[in-house]
């Protein structure tokens, strides 16, 4: 502030002390002060130790705050400040100033570790990522615009690809083609985000790729390196590469035709973004390219039949039982699949099916010539029959001797219509009550009907009457409703007799 006020004032050759205090926003008597100091007496005020300001007081607490919270407003700051203190002895924009003085005085630890990026080698990496932009003028009607973009590392050479449908397996392949033809040859290594054009799962950085699509780069002779998720900033030159294109190539344009904005991007590419000054490079990418990368990419040797499209296909949506529509007859999809959109296409008698984003096939059926039928695979469902076997192996490998196919056969035999989940209780009980009482089992398989809230009961009283040191008479049955059975309730008859010691009841 002394440095602006000797600056305007130039020895008198500037502008007046009024002129001074309007632009500065300061008093007068504050310019008048500084103007009759000179500079080693300016110097003597700064470096008195006893100088201080009225916030210094609360330095402490303020840094502790930006420590712990170094995102905190001045504005919440101030008001933790009042909260602690009371009123505070500055305005809000000197507590602003003295706030943004001391963040830059302390060194924040960083949300994200991140070291310097050495010069990329020539023909080793290109970073490719696909976009989107809505509202594109073609031929007077607003279109969305789906693209990939292909940036060299090292000389930072751009390739943008374009296409009017939303991408899939093949057409992101045939953009693939599209850049290394353009670059004349391929890196040694493409970096993606985990698009399911790339990525179909992963876990703990073990990755699940595209087949088609893992098989297109191993031909083409190119490592896949997928960044982790959500981390745009490990792909920064494609990343700035796609918001380029977005702004400088297609925002503000209106085209005639798809052929048309096609025309435009390739002549953008040559006129401006290959050839302007690259503010990272310092050169021009094109030049850079010619120069330095060119000769260190490997050959692009394909067989076509890698890259040619499946049979056109039609999209279905199947419903919540797993069937899509297809000339008047229904067809089965996995599970996973059930209210999913999903690609159909026929061939030679059949119907091919397969997921949109992956291009994996996902099932196939024998084209039905019939009407109104339902087609189905049951390996696409549930078997309840495989369900039921499961949980009688559970039940008689707890159970020994036979008794488990025994209460199995009472559980079907009373409830048929509900036997799996007969079983799937009984299961539960036997592996929530442990270890069952050999004397108690016999009882159970002894009983003409059984289900699974009649062994609950059974297994509980018996459970309370241990816990009591008591042994319950087994020999009783369960009436036929299925209520507590007789020996559930005989542990509580012992209740109010005597044990042989005197009991004695105070009045209330």
């Amino acid at each position: 502030m002394i440095h602006k006020i000797k600056a305007l004032h130039d020895q008198g050759r500037g502008l007046s002390v009024r002129a001074i205090s309007r632009e500065l926003g300061i008093a007068r008597n504050t310019v008048r002060k500084y103007l009759r100091l000179n500079e080693m007496a300016i110097s003597q005020a700064q470096e008195d130790p006893s100088r201080s300001k009225r916030l210094d007081e609360y330095r402490d607490f303020l840094i502790h705050q930006l420590k712990t919270y170094p995102r905190l407003s001045a504005i919440k700051l101030a008001r933790r400040l009042r909260e602690k203190v009371g009123e505070l002895p500055a305005s809000e924009r000197s507590l602003r100033r003295y706030v943004r003085a001391l963040k830059e005085q302390i060194a924040n630890g960083q949300t994200r570790y991140y070291e310097p990026v050495v010069d990329a080698v020539p023909g080793v990496q290109c970073q490719v990522d696909p976009g989107e932009l809505r509202g594109v003028m073609i031929a007077g009607v607003e279109r969305v615009v789906y693209f990939v973009v292909f940036v060299l590392a090292c000389s930072r050479l751009m390739y943008v690809g374009v296409r009017f449908q939303p991408l899939d397996t093949e057409a992101f392949i045939q953009l693939h083609d599209e850049a290394f033809r353009y670059f004349g040859g391929v890196p040694e290594e493409c970096v993606y985000d985990q698009t399911k054009l790339v990525v179909i799962h992963e876990r703990y950085r073990e990755l699940t790729l595209n087949q088609r699509f893992h098989q297109y780069a191993t031909t083409a002779g190119y490592r896949i390196h997928a960044c982790e998720g959500y981390d745009p900033e490990s792909k920064g030159k494609v990343e700035a590469g796609v918001k380029y294109v977005k702004q400088d190539a297609l925002y503000g344009e209106c085209f005639e035709s798809e052929t048309a904005l096609c025309q435009h991007l390739q002549g953008w590419l040559e006129a401006v973004a290959n050839v302007r000054k690259h503010g990272a490079t310092g050169r021009q990418p094109r030049a850079h390219f010619e120069a330095d990368e060119r000769a260190h990419l490997r050959p692009y040797i394909v067989a076509q039949s890698l890259l040619q499209a499946r049979p056109d296909h039609e999209t279905r949506r199947a419903d919540k039982t797993g069937l899509i529509s297809w000339k008047a007859n229904q067809y089965s999809v996995p599970l996973r699949w059930q209210r999913a959109q999903v690609g159909v296409c026929e061939q030679e008698g059949h119907l091919h099916i397969h997921d949109l984003e992956s291009g994996e096939r996902i099932a196939g059926h024998v084209l039905c010539l019939e009407k109104g039928r339902t087609i189905k695979n049951n390996h696409h469902y549930r078997d309840p029959a495989q369900r039921i076997a499961d949980l009688e192996a559970a039940i008689c490998q707890q159970l020994p001797d036979g008794q488990g196919e025994t209460l199995c056969h009472l559980l079907k035999v009373t409830s048929p219509r509900i036997y799996k989940d007969q079983l799937a209780g009984l299961r539960d009980l036997l592996n929530r009550h442990g270890p069952v009482d050999a004397e108690l089992l016999q009882t159970l398989t002894q009983q003409p009907r059984l289900t699974a809230s009649t062994v609950q009961r059974y297994l509980e009283a018996w459970q309370q009457a241990r816990d009591r040191g008591r042994a319950p008479d087994t020999n009783t049955t369960p009436d036929p409703e299925d209520r507590m059975p007789v020996s559930a309730l005989q542990a509580y008859a012992q209740v109010g007799r005597s044990s042989g010691q005197e009991v004695t009841h105070e009045s209330a």
